[in-house]
């Protein structure tokens, strides 16, 4: 499904990494008709990306740190991404339980009423999709403990982050940009106006190159050793690398509120209803030296946010609840904070260049509610060198799956059309695919034609259509990235996925089946 590039011509951009800001700058340099490649070395948001609390929202705990432009722009952002993913993204409700001794009440108030006005809520406001925040009496609710007696409600959005990834990497292409993953660059230099890209295809273990006026390192957790290694120079700018790490346990309350926990040490962490059936509960906050790739949670970390909620709700859960975990590393912009929850989250943009040689633009942080103003941002600061660049759009467009999309009148065409699929899983091509869903079961008359059934409503003809259309590879790829169906799966269910993938991958690179797992298994599951 790649665009075939001609390798003699030289490109506009390169962008090195396929998470959220490497996706959002592509679909945002495409779309303003500017030659654009992205190459990512394992798959699209396996790292980062697709590790966060799943939120868009605009950091009520970032007020504390009076990090007020970040909030103001992150809460504005929050109107232009659910118009542009209806589908993926949704308004959510928060419950703050108010404990005293941590936080006075007249101080919650006022950080709530900054929320509440520091973005501009015109689509909220008029709507009511997202309501202002007030008190709540928790006496009449039976979810949290005694002593839990009033607190605070307000609003954000819950997203599912590695397909809003996914999304601005389909739109990219959809623009004309040639888009890989697992696809390793080796080797970036600049031959005088001109940026020299070797790469490795893991898929065919065929090595190419590729040429560009500017380059863009969006790598991360990687940033730095980037510039350092790949490049042999010098890195503007430190990185400090802060492991947040995940559980999921069955749900602990049936309100569809989420709830935002107030710990002794200061910091907060979220529960969230997640995927019907469950309970997501992180963040840590935890310094990490070592690979990104093989970040992992800790047995303290496990015992620590159990604690805190067990602190905070009547239903008890231990460490046998956990179905599932996942851990990130957040690359912040080292300012040197003695604290990692008082490192900023906003982000900052390195350009380097002297002469008439090639730019080299680096992403030193962000966060995932930003990534759209990230992404106009770099393109602001390549202006210079694209006097053909077309105007900023992307505040307006619509990812893909959002055109037309209406829940209920999609839900209701699915059912008319696959009567066999369960209303649990026709609400689950909705809510991953919006109007792409049709093209899940397109054609499809009756369930045989829908292939194997792997288990819980999940379809060989889906299978087939994630890795046709949506880049995967892998059975993590499928499982935990375009879909959180490793969650919901047995394992005897996941192997026969694997088994599956495995051998239509062979069959399409002629590679061997032996060992083609490996050759992708920087690809770290996540939830």
């Amino acid at each position: 499904m790649n665009k075939q590039e001609n390798v003699n011509e030289v490109l506009d951009i390169i962008i090195v990494g396929g998470g959220i800001n490497g996706a959002g700058i592509a679909a945002d340099a495409a779309g303003r008709n500017l030659r654009v490649g992205l190459y990512e070395s394992s798959d699209f948001a396996s790292a980062t990306s697709s590790a966060s609390s799943k939120l868009i929202h605009g950091g009520l705990r970032y007020l504390e740190h009076y990090e007020f432009r970040l909030v103001s722009e992150s809460l504005a952002e929050r109107e232009v991404l659910l118009k542009k993913a209806p589908h993926i993204a949704k308004p959510m409700r928060f419950r703050l339980p108010h404990r005293p001794f941590l936080r006075p009440a007249w101080m919650i108030r006022a950080g709530l009423f900054l929320y509440d006005n520091l973005g501009k809520r015109g689509l909220f406001a008029k709507n009511e999709t997202l309501k202002g925040s007030h008190g709540v009496d928790f006496r009449k609710t039976h979810v949290l403990k005694d002593e839990m007696v009033k607190g605070f409600e307000y609003s954000d959005c819950w997203v599912d982050d590695a397909r809003l990834v996914l999304l601005n990497i389909q739109q990219a292409e959809q623009n004309g940009a040639e888009i890989k993953n697992y696809c390793h660059v080796e080797k970036a230099e600049r031959v005088g106006d001109i940026w020299k890209v070797t790469l490795l295809d893991k898929r065919t273990n065929v090595r190419f190159e590729r040429h560009a006026h500017a380059l863009v390192n969006a790598t991360g957790p990687w940033v730095r050793s980037f510039i350092t290694d790949n490049m042999e120079a010098q890195s503007p700018y430190g990185i400090r690398l802060i492991k947040g790490s995940h559980i999921i346990v069955p749900k602990i309350h049936n309100e569809e509120q989420a709830y935002i926990l107030q710990n002794d040490d200061q910091r907060i962490v979220f529960v969230i209803p997640y995927l019907e059936d469950y309970s997501l509960i992180g963040t840590t906050d935890v310094e990490y030296k070592g690979d990104p790739r093989k970040v992992a949670i800790d047995d303290q970390e496990i015992d620590y946010l159990i604690e805190i909620v067990n602190k905070h709700f009547i239903h008890q859960i231990n460490k046998e609840d956990v179905v599932s975990t996942y851990s990130g590393v957040r690359p912040l912009c080292d300012d040197e904070s003695d604290s990692p929850q008082a490192i900023t989250r906003d982000y900052t943009l390195s350009l380097e260049q002297e002469g008439e040689e090639a730019p080299l633009l680096s992403i030193f942080g962000g966060k995932l509610t930003t990534y759209r103003k990230l992404a106009e941002s770099a393109m602001k600061q390549l202006a210079p060198f694209f006097p053909q660049m077309g105007r900023s759009w992307t505040a307006d467009s619509l990812l893909p799956g959002a055109k037309g999309y209406d829940e209920n009148l999609l839900s209701m065409k699915l059912r008319q059309q696959c009567p066999w699929l369960q209303d649990k899983t026709i609400r689950r091509y909705c809510r991953q695919y919006g109007v792409q869903a049709k093209m899940v079961v397109q054609d499809i008359k009756q369930e045989s034609q829908m292939g194997q059934h792997f288990g819980q409503g999940v379809y060989q003809c889906e299978i087939d259509y994630l890795m046709e259309h949506e880049y995967a590879l892998t059975a993590q790829d499928v499982l935990w990235r375009r879909t959180k169906l490793g969650i919901i799966l047995t394992q005897i269910e996941q192997a026969a996925v694997n088994e599956y993938i495995e051998q239509k991958v062979t069959q399409t690179t002629k590679q061997p089946t032996e060992g083609t797992q490996t050759m992708f298994d920087s690809a770290q599951k996540v939830g």
